[in-house]
């Protein structure tokens, strides 16, 4: 009698139980390239090794906390080079994290402009005496043409040598952080020269922002000019 494969394969149904998705959500997800769609046979159905189980639980883990389908791809494209360094994986971290913590922000002051708001509507009265309506309704403030082109003219540029790159992933990784920072505008990285150049809005962020971005992802920002 032919012994049971130690590593039975799987459906699509079954696949789609085992880690808890839909059949829908891998057949997206296949789409998208972050798991490999099995070749059909010429009698029966797909196969899905094991290993799919696991790759799933990775996309969904990571969506999770934050990542878009693209950076889950990269991340997935990290986890799979054996040449990859620890490194890397914690930049992508940490530039998610700056990220949202922008996003956090902003919505901070949403949250505070809408307390306002509520605090100023009594919740009764003819519409057209509504603070909300009127508040809602006010032109916006915006700056003048010219004030616009010198606020391009205020860009700064400056260049951070740093400790720690070594091998152009964590360049790449470098990139990504100060590029999610507010007010960055152009941001490269080299492993070659160990420094990164940025482009950024002072009104926005200073040169002591943009270092501890990249100290957070553990490299050190050893002098800027």
């Amino acid at each position: 009698m032919k012994a049971a494969s130690a590593h039975p394969r799987l459906t699509i149904g079954e696949l789609a139980r085992v880690a808890a998705v839909g059949v829908e959500t891998i057949r997206f997800y296949e789409r998208r390239g972050l798991i490999a769609r099995p070749a059909r046979p010429a009698h029966g159905f797909r196969a899905y090794s094991r290993e799919a189980v696991a790759r799933l639980a990775f996309v969904r883990q990571a969506q999770g906390l934050g990542f878009t389908l693209g950076e889950v791809r990269d991340l997935l494209a990290l986890k799979a080079n054996p040449e990859t360094d620890c490194a890397a994986v914690r930049g992508r971290a940490a530039a998610k994290l700056g990220q949202l913590d922008t996003r956090m922000a902003r919505l901070s002051r949403i949250r505070a402009a809408l307390h306002g708001l509520l605090a100023r509507c009594p919740g009764r009265g003819a519409l057209a005496d509504c603070p909300i309506i009127a508040a809602l309704s006010a032109p916006q403030r915006s700056a003048p043409p010219a004030r616009r082109a010198s606020r391009r003219l205020d860009m700064k540029a400056a260049e951070l040598v740093i400790d720690g790159m070594h091998c152009d992933g964590c360049a790449k990784t470098v990139e990504a952080l100060l590029s999610a920072e507010p007010g960055v505008k152009v941001a490269s990285a080299s492993f070659a020269s160990g420094s990164a150049k940025v482009v950024f809005d002072p009104v926005k962020i200073d040169l002591a922002a943009l270092a501890k971005a990249v100290e957070r992802a553990g490299y050190r920002v050893r002098s800027t000019r």
